[in-house]
């Protein structure tokens, strides 16, 4: 199967950055586009950041201009570097990818236990 561990999470103040991670492993065929999500409380999730094979990406309009996504194919690694993070970016943020595991008959989605992201002063 495939697993995703995310890393980099954490306090910041208004106007501060921080930069996600999240790598794949497992036994692991494929992946096809990964991406980033965010859960805040009371709220449904919703997509962040997206990033094909091929290294296109789209963003949710909250986003764009401050949030750059990408990825390291050869070590099936993503990335959310935030920039400008604003209050209402505080969620718990979770990595998602669409991976074909050895063994598997087709691209599944795989998600990561996410990591805390606090934007406060």
């Amino acid at each position: 199967q495939v697993q995703l561990v995310e890393s980099g999470g954490g306090l910041v103040q208004p106007g501060g950055s921080l930069r996600l991670s999240c790598a794949a492993s497992g036994s692991i065929f494929s992946i096809n586009a990964m991406g980033w999500y965010r859960q805040a409380p009371g709220k449904q999730r919703e997509l962040v950041a997206a990033i094909t094979s091929g290294g296109s990406t789209n963003y949710v309009d909250s986003v764009k201009g401050r949030f750059t996504i990408s990825r390291d194919n050869a070590k099936n690694t993503v990335y959310l570097q935030m920039n400008s993070l604003k209050p209402e970016d505080t969620a718990v943020y979770y990595c998602n990818a669409e991976a074909w595991a050895v063994g598997s008959s087709w691209f599944y989605d795989y998600w990561g236990q996410g990591t805390q992201v606090t934007v406060s002063s």
